[in-house]
C-alpha cells in the first residue's frame, strides 16, 4: 500500500525598495519570484515531530496541527527548497506556507487564504518575534505588494516588460543588527531615510507609468542611501558596482543588508542572461531572473 503525502508549495519574494526607511513609515514595495520555489512533503511518522520555536518550519507545522486539532499526529516533514536561508527573499516565510499547506493536504482538508495567512504569520511571530507580515504576505501573492507601516498592505500590479536579475552574496544578511546600526545614528539617520521614502515614491510613479529609467535611476540612489547609512556590504557594493558597468538601468541592495542579495534591472532578457553569468564570474553565489 501507497504511504499518504501532502504536499505543499510556496514561492519566495525581493524587497524592490523601502529598505530600513519603512521602520520609519516610508512605503515599502516587495515583489514575488515566482519561480523560486520551496516544495514540502509530509507523511507519518513513527514518532511527534520535536517542535523548535526558532525554526519556522517546526513551529508553521505546530500551528497547523493545532489549528485542525492534529497535535498529537506523528509526521515527518521533507523540505526541497531552492530559497537561501537569511537572504532577504522570504525563506522562513516560504517554508512556514508550504509546510502548513502540506499538512492541510496531508488530512484532506481546505485551506482559505485568510487561515492560511494567519497561520503562517503565527509561525513567524514565534521564530521572528515582530515580523511586519510583509514577508508571508509577499510569498502568498502572485502580484507586488504595498507596504506602509499603520496603513497595512496593498497590491501593485507590475507589468514594465522588464526582468530583475537577483544575485546572492553568499553571506547571510543580518537584518536586526542592520536595523539596530541605523537606530544607533539617531537623528544622523533621518536625511538618508527621508530621501529613501522619496525613491520610494518615485519608483512607484515610475511603476504607473512603465519608466524604466526613473525605476532604476531610483534604484541606484537607493543603493547609495543605504550603502551611507551604513547596511551594506563590500560584497554587495561590488556586485552593484559590476551591475551598473555592465549596463543595468539600475542595481541596488535588498533586504536588511550586512550581506544577502542585490538586484539589477535589464530591459531585455538577453541583457539579463548576460548579467547573470557575469555576476557570477564576479562572485554571486547564485543568481536567478524573474520577468517584471
Amino acid at each position: 500500500m501507497t504511504q499518504k503525502i501532502g504536499l505543499g508549495r510556496a514561492h519566495s519574494k525581493i524587497i524592490l525598495i523601502g529598505e530600513h526607511s519603512v521602520v520609519y513609515g516610508y512605503s515599502a514595495i516587495a515583489l514575488p519570484l515566482k519561480n523560486i520555489e520551496v516544495v514540502c512533503r509530509v507523511q507519518e511518522a513513527q514518532k511527534p515531530m520535536e517542535i523548535d520555536i526558532a525554526d519556522p518550519l517546526s513551529t508553521a507545522v505546530f500551528a497547523a496541527l493545532e489549528y485542525l486539532e492534529k497535535a498529537d499526529e506523528k509526521l515527518s516533514i521533507v523540505i526541497e527548497s531552492n530559497v537561501p536561508e537569511k537572504r532577504g527573499m522570504g525563506s522562513s516565510a516560504a517554508v512556514a506556507i508550504a509546510a502548513i499547506r502540506a499538512v492541510f493536504d496531508y488530512f484532506d482538508r481546505s485551506l482559505s487564504g485568510p487561515v492560511l495567512e494567519m497561520l503562517a504569520n503565527q509561525a513567524e511571530i514565534i521564530a521572528h518575534e515582530n515580523p511586519s507580515g510583509l514577508d508571508a504576505k509577499t510569498c502568498l501573492s502572485d502580484t507586488a505588494i504595498k507596504f506602509i507601516r499603520n496603513l497595512g498592505f496593498s497590491e501593485m500590479p507590475i507589468d514594465l516588460g522588464a526582468y530583475l536579475v537577483i544575485a546572492d552574496t553568499g553571506i547571510h544578511g543580518h537584518t536586526r543588527e542592520a536595523v539596530q546600526k541605523v537606530r544607533n545614528l539617531e537623528e544622523k539617520a533621518l536625511p538618508y531615510l527621508h530621501r529613501l521614502g522619496d525613491l520610494a515614491n518615485l519608483i512607484e510613479v515610475g511603476i504607473l507609468a512603465k519608466d524604466l529609467s526613473v525605476i532604476g535611476q531610483a534604484m541606484s540612489q537607493a543603493h547609495q542611501e543605504l550603502d551611507l547609512l551604513g547596511v551594506s556590504s563590500p560584497e554587495a557594493n561590488h556586485l552593484v558596482q559590476v551591475a551598473q558597468a555592465k549596463g543595468a538601468i539600475g542595481a541596488k541592495m535588498s533586504g536588511g543588508g550586512l550581506g544577502g542579495c542585490i538586484i539589477a534591472l535589464c530591459r531585455y532578457e538577453k541583457e539579463a542572461q548576460d548579467m547573470s553569468h557575469m555576476l557570477k564570474k564576479e562572485g554571486a553565489a547564485n543568481t536567478w531572473i524573474e520577468s517584471l
